[in-house]
């Protein structure tokens, strides 16, 4: 049964990625710029990303796969900051990315510390 999940996904996860290799959905960028179309595959990559982390994040068997998944997920939110940077020209979002990879790296220290069953203090 664990096979045919796995093929099942592979499966289904090749396939999305086929097509946003093939067909991008330019959204939320100018159309002046060269790079269009990278952007527009880099963002939708972070997406099928993101959807993956949050499903470890609720499914996650153990709490230490939860962690890992929550700090990925901070990752890709600061790449999310940084493609809107460069797509629209506003340098505020790298600001949002840098603040949020700092507090991404306390919580997830914070919440590593919990789960040893140790005080923040320690």
């Amino acid at each position: 049964m664990k096979s045919a999940n796995w093929l099942a996904g592979s499966i289904l996860l090749i396939a999305f990625l086929a097509g946003v290799m093939l067909y991008p959905l330019p959204i939320l960028f100018f159309q002046e710029l060269p790079h269009v179309p990278f952007l527009g595959r880099a963002l939708f990559i972070l997406l099928l990303s993101a959807g993956m982390c949050l499903y470890r994040i609720t499914r996650g068997p153990t709490p230490a796969d939860r962690i890992v998944a929550v700090d990925i997920l901070g990752i890709l939110i600061v790449g999310f900051c940084a493609i809107l940077t460069v797509s629209t020209g506003r340098s505020w979002y790298m600001d949002i990315g840098i603040a949020w990879a700092l507090q991404s790296f306390i919580g997830t220290l914070a919440l590593a510390k919990h789960l040893e069953g140790k005080r923040l203090e320690e």
